[in-house]
């Protein structure tokens, strides 16, 4: 789906449960092409494709490629971004903290990335004015880092994947970018972070030269270069449990060079006011699968949880006035669910601001918790629920 601006709007596939390639062609058929006859039947529909690590080495033989292409082109499709976080199962076993792994200080992580570049690179159309975008995790959980060496080494990976997009671009003629994606509890949380994270380690001059001396640039042409290929994912759901200022936030990141590759439109839970009556009713969103981090604020000071138990756990019995976001995918239609809101004002305010000035090419509804939702907050028509998510999103886009 593109609007007037070819601004490209897609949900993520990785709602759907499937590991294999076989799995996920299956959804595609089944799901994709369902909610494209519904909204774009007479359209081209691009779609957001999430491949496990197992997935993508199979869809990378030539025999798979060549046929899903011929798929596409049959039904209309197009690939313009793959979600490349979760690498292993993401439905229907405990993912946890372990969607991380393989995290950026690890080469299997660079390795399944370029993988996925060199299926994007085959799928993605050639056309000058369209990008392919790849979201990847945030470096590491941030519990997990406890040196300068650890941070270096993961700089040094995006690196290379970076000189990798810049390979395939001169074999190619395609612009691929790694959309890092900042998240609750992890080594890029903030967009604060994010933007010192670039400045002293991505794009200092140290990576700017090195990327120049492999892909055989002046120093200026490199630096452009590596700003094309590596930007954020700015998940609206993280963002908004950061309590981020939704103008402030996009201005610092336009301020620092940094391209918001890809935006995903998605919605938390939040508590304007904590009670002991909206704890209780929280732990219906507890589910043994995802985490589901919660930043807690009282005044200017912020409190994170890494999952929701351990938040509900160190409630106890206070009165304090607090208020609590929860990383909790709710449909992003849905302002208020019973005695909780979500975060959809956040969305709203962006979705407004890109009306002004486009924040990102790549936007992508990622509601992937309906396996764990309360039921009371789905229809049970799963194409029904999509359609309805990416027409909310279309109808918050009109002049």
């Amino acid at each position: 789906m593109t609007d007037s601006s070819e601004v490209h709007l897609t949900y993520c596939t990785n709602i759907h449960p499937g590991e294999t390639w076989g799995e996920i062609r299956q959804n595609i058929e089944r799901y994709v092409l369902a909610v494209k006859a519904r909204l774009t039947p007479m359209k081209s529909f691009g779609v957001g494709l999430r491949l496990s690590a197992a997935a993508a080495d199979e869809l990378n033989a030539p025999e798979n490629l060549e046929e899903f292409k011929t798929f596409l082109t049959a039904h209309d499709l197009y690939i313009f971004t793959i979600n490349g976080f979760p690498y292993g199962k993401f439905h229907g076993t405990q993912v946890k903290d372990k969607v991380y792994l393989p995290d950026w200080r690890d080469e299997e992580r660079l390795r399944y990335t370029k993988v996925l570049a060199d299926i994007l690179a085959a799928l993605l159309p050639l056309d000058s004015t369209l990008t392919g975008s790849i979201s990847t995790v945030p470096g590491a959980f941030k519990s997990e880092i406890h040196s300068l060496a650890e941070i270096e080494q993961m700089s040094w990976l995006f690196i290379e994947a970076a000189i990798y997009f810049g390979e395939l671009k001169t074999k190619t003629g395609k612009t691929l970018s790694l959309a890092l994606e900042p998240e609750p509890c992890c080594f890029l949380e903030t967009v604060e972070e994010t933007i010192s994270f670039f400045r002293d380690h991505l794009f200092s001059s140290s990576s700017v030269n090195r990327f120049a001396s492999h892909m055989g640039m002046a120093a200026s042409e490199a630096e452009n270069a590596l700003r094309s290929h590596v930007g954020i994912c700015l998940d609206l759901c993280h963002a908004a449990i950061e309590y981020e200022d939704s103008s402030s936030c996009i201005k610092a990141l336009r301020d620092a060079d940094i391209q918001i590759s890809k935006m995903q439109i998605s919605a938390g839970l939040q508590l304007p006011v904590v009670t002991q009556r909206k704890v209780k009713s929280l732990r219906q969103f507890d589910d043994n699968v995802y985490l589901h981090q919660v930043v807690e604020r009282m005044g200017s000071h912020l409190v994170r949880y890494s999952d929701l138990d351990k938040a509900i756990a160190a409630f106890g019995h206070h009165d304090d006035d607090r208020e609590w976001r929860i990383h909790f995918h709710v449909p992003i239609f849905l302002a208020d669910l019973a005695e909780f809101r979500s975060t959809q004002g956040f969305i709203r305010e962006v979705l407004d601001l890109h009306q002004r000035q486009s924040v990102s090419p790549h936007l992508e509804v990622e509601t992937y918790t309906w396996g764990v939702m309360p039921q009371a907050y789905q229809s049970g028509d799963i194409v029904h629920d999509i359609c309805r998510e990416l027409e909310w999103v279309q109808s918050q886009l009109q002049p």
